[in-house]
Formats: C-alpha cells, sequence, structure tokens
C-alpha cells in the first residue's frame, strides 16, 4: 500500500522517490505508534522492589516515542503522502510478535523491552542505510531518533548488567525468554 497518493512530494524528490520514502517512513509511524503503546504496557505493568524507578523512567520515553511517531506523521505528510495511524495499520505493517508480558517484575519487563529496542534500532539502522541515496533530510531525522532509542536501551541496559558487563538476559532473542533468564 503506498502512502504516498498527492499529486506533489518535496522539492528536489522525483514522485516515485517520495513515494519510496513516505512507504519507509509509515512502516516507521507503525513502529513507534506500537513501541510508545509497549512502553505504557510496562509502565503500568511493572511491579516488585525496582519500581518507581522503572516507572518513572519509562514515561519520558513514551512521550520522546510518541514525538517520534508525530515528525515521522507529519513528513509522512509533506511528502504528499497520507499517515496511517490506526491500530488496523499497526497490524498491517507489523512483522513483530504483541508484546506479551503481563504484570511482572522490573527485571523481566526490561528484559523483554531490551529485545524490543532491539528490533526497532535494527529496523531503524536499515532504514538510515536505505535513505542514503534517497532523502538525505528523512536520514537525518531517522538518525537523530535512533540515537535517542539507543540511549533509552541504555538506560533500559543499566539495570541488567551485571558489573562485569554481562546482561541478565544473555543472548535472548525473545521477549518472553529475555523476560524469563532474567528473573531466573
Amino acid at each position: 500500500m503506498s502512502t504516498n497518493d498527492g499529486a506533489y512530494t518535496l522539492p528536489g524528490l522525483s514522485q516515485q522517490e517520495g513515494s519510496q520514502v513516505a512507504t519507509l517512513l509509515q512502516k516507521r509511524l507503525c513502529a513507534y505508534n506500537d513501541l510508545h503503546l509497549t512502553l505504557k504496557h510496562v509502565h503500568w505493568n511493572v511491579v516488585g522492589p525496582n519500581f518507581i524507578g522503572v516507572h518513572e523512567m519509562i514515561d519520558p520515553q513514551v512521550e520522546a516515542v510518541r514525538g517520534f511517531a508525530d515528525a515521522v506523521a507529519e513528513r509522512i505528510a509533506a511528502l504528499g503522502g497520507s499517515p496511517q495511524g490506526t491500530p488496523g495499520a499497526i497490524i498491517r505493517d507489523r512483522t513483530w510478535d504483541d508484546y506479551s508480558i503481563g504484570r511482572a517484575d522490573a527485571q523481566a519487563h526490561l528484559a523483554a523491552l531490551d529485545v524490543v529496542y532491539n528490533g526497532v534500532i535494527t529496523t531503524n539502522r536499515q532504514d538510515i542505510d536505505a535513505l542514503e541515496k534517497l532523502d538525505l533530510v528523512t536520514q537525518d531525522l531517522l538518525i537523530d531518533q535512533t540515537g535517542q532509542l539507543e540511549q533509552f536501551q541504555w538506560f533500559v541496559r543499566a539495570h541488567l548488567e551485571s558489573s562485569a558487563g554481562r546482561l541478565a538476559h544473555g543472548g535472548a532473542t525473545t521477549e518472553r525468554d529475555a523476560a524469563g533468564e532474567a528473573t531466573s
């Protein structure tokens, strides 16, 4: 589905290039909308001795990621596209599983969240590479957002890291496995 149905795009881009960028950004919009909902879910469902620290750490991340979604949606519109911010769009464009950790302690949620951040950051970096020859302005937007996401992931990992530099959830690649490893 093309999100660039307009009769225009930004100066210096062809209609095809504008459409390609808008389509790429639509996937980022869905990822950011899913991420800020996941972060809020973690905020509401974290329990245990580290509750307040994690609870308060997550809210600024939620707000920042909501801002990322807004900036991406506005860029799609500037490209002549129509940003799709509906739940159906998230489901349609999602290539990852829904977050499955409910009420759990901070270590479980943070380990699962680390896996979520891995996915979002990895895809952002792939899109940054794809934008290299397509649209440097949009690339710059994603570079800035990815840098902030990497800092959020560092905040998460600081709670999971031992003094030897090992993460509590090891090499787990699924959120459920990460949560289990971090609490065992």
